[in-house]
């Protein structure tokens, strides 16, 4: 399709949660899945935002009748999840945070931070309202179609967790309610799907550069808001593939062009990406009556010299970039060691006398061969499993050959045992392979090398094996 003669603007809306403990309450941003030893039941109602109206999305969810019963824990959530007393300040790590992603995001800060209340009454706040703040706008990012700006950089309440649903009613866990998120929305400047789906892999990777955020499904939203000529602007909710951000606005767009052709209005709503990558109505679009102030919750000034204390990290392509031709990686290499968030240089200093680009192909290569190729479960080996292997290798006590092999043992659930690998002494190899050449005379180098190798299978050093037989061949 021309998506430039259709029309085509799209805009994203990332979520991340952020490493910090809650943000209105000291309670751990931890989930559980055990059993809950609290149970409270409400019923919410809307209320009228600043202008007097009340929000059409909250009418439309507060019509259902729904009763909402919640599930909490003792020792991990407090009266403020409950509702039950009023907030605690704002969390002051996860403000400075969202003030390092916004300056990543080259956002204009403002001046004062001001809480908001946005009217959600589906359930999912035990208060009716999700706590917001507005933190930066106006910023951008590159991209290869050209700059993509952004709009507005949140920092709001995560909302709590449903794990079930009734005809009458819902079960919300509020272990996850009030989590700090950032939620950054981007300008409708996105050009075609595919160019969506790297923008919003832009976004992620320039959130986990921080290192201050969440890793795991879950974690990270996004929600695409999208509208072509004729048709009208919708938000699809409920993305947890990347890849299939271009296909499900593929699917939305053909699905407003079939009612645009048909002579049927494209209504502006909230719609649910589904698995085949087509959308379903959610509930009405929110307008601006679901906002008001949070009086509970003190404003708090962003002073020039909390901006200036506040130390913007490494981007991961800077990193993978570095890494490349510092330490002579691979493009691929050095792009998967900083995935892996393996601490690879603390690995470099630790072991100067060992090859990096060995120890970056041992951290990342070797668990997939042992995956693959020995049918293993790489998983079970863990970070300090490595440095173990490596310190013997860095002392010269084992060979390069041995790593997979000592590893393979760690993945088979057999443990480290160094003593089967130890190194065969110079001498005691050199004799060995004298026997071997003399019982093999006039057979090729490749057949001496693997009857020595199998021989000391992982207790030789095969670059030494190789000179040591070229040298009494």
């Amino acid at each position: 399709m021309d998506y430039e003669k259709l029309g085509l603007k799209v805009g994203l809306e990332i979520h991340q949660r952020l490493e910090s403990h809650k943000l209105f309450c000291n309670c751990p941003s931890v989930m559980r899945d055990d059993k809950p030893d609290v149970v409270i039941v409400r019923r919410l109602r809307a209320v009228a935002g600043e202008a007097g109206d009340v929000d059409v999305a909250a009418k439309f969810e507060m019509e259902k009748g729904l009763q909402f019963v919640y599930e909490g824990y003792s020792d991990t959530t407090c009266n403020v999840e409950f509702d039950e007393q009023p907030p605690s300040p704002l969390n002051l790590d996860a403000l400075e945070i969202a003030l390092q992603i916004a300056l990543l995001l080259s956002a204009k800060v403002v001046d004062e931070v001001h809480v908001m209340r946005k009217t959600v009454v589906d359930g999912s706040n035990t208060s009716g309202f999700q706590r917001t703040a507005l933190i930066a706008r106006d910023g951008y990012v590159e991209t290869s179609l050209g700059r993509v700006g952004i709009g507005y950089v949140y920092l709001e309440e995560e909302a709590a967790k449903n794990v079930k649903e009734e005809e009458t009613s819902r079960v919300w866990r509020l272990d996850r309610l009030g989590i700090p998120l950032v939620e950054i929305q981007t300008k409708p400047d996105i050009k075609t799907p595919e160019h969506a789906k790297e923008t919003a892999e832009l976004l992620g990777m320039i959130l986990r550069s921080t290192g201050r955020v969440k890793h795991g499904l879950g974690t990270i939203r996004q929600d695409i808001n999208l509208s072509i000529k004729g048709g009208a602007r919708v938000e699809v909710k409920g993305f947890q593939d990347l890849r299939s951000i271009p296909k499900v606005i593929e699917s939305e767009v053909k699905r407003q062009l079939d009612l645009i052709h048909s002579g049927k209005k494209v209504h502006s709503e909230v719609r649910k990406a589904n698995p085949d990558n087509t959308t379903s109505f959610l509930r009405p679009m929110p307008g601006s009556a679901r906002m008001y102030p949070e009086t509970d919750v003190l404003s708090i000034k962003v002073a020039k010299e909390m901006l200036s204390k506040i130390k913007l990290p490494e981007l991961i392509s800077e990193r993978a970039l570095r890494f490349e031709k510092q330490y002579k990686l691979s493009a691929d290499l050095a792009r998967e060691i900083v995935k892996s968030n393996f601490d690879f240089e603390s690995l470099v200093k630790k072991f100067p006398n060992i090859d990096p680009s060995f120890i970056a192909h041992t951290v990342i290569e070797i668990p997939k061969e042992i995956r693959s190729r020995l049918k293993l479960d790489s998983s079970n080996i863990k970070s300090e499993n490595i440095e173990e292997v490596l310190s013997y290798l860095s002392r010269g006590e084992i060979s390069r050959d041995a790593v997979i092999e000592m590893l393979a043992d760690v993945a088979s659930g057999k443990g480290l045992n160094v003593s089967k690998f130890k190194l065969v002494p110079q001498a005691d190899l050199e004799k060995e392979i004298k026997k071997i050449v003399e019982a093999n005379k006039g057979a090729p180098f490749n057949a001496l090398m693997g009857e020595v190798m199998k021989k000391f299978r992982g207790k030789v050093d095969g670059k030494l094996v190789a000179e040591l037989i070229k040298k009494m061949q």
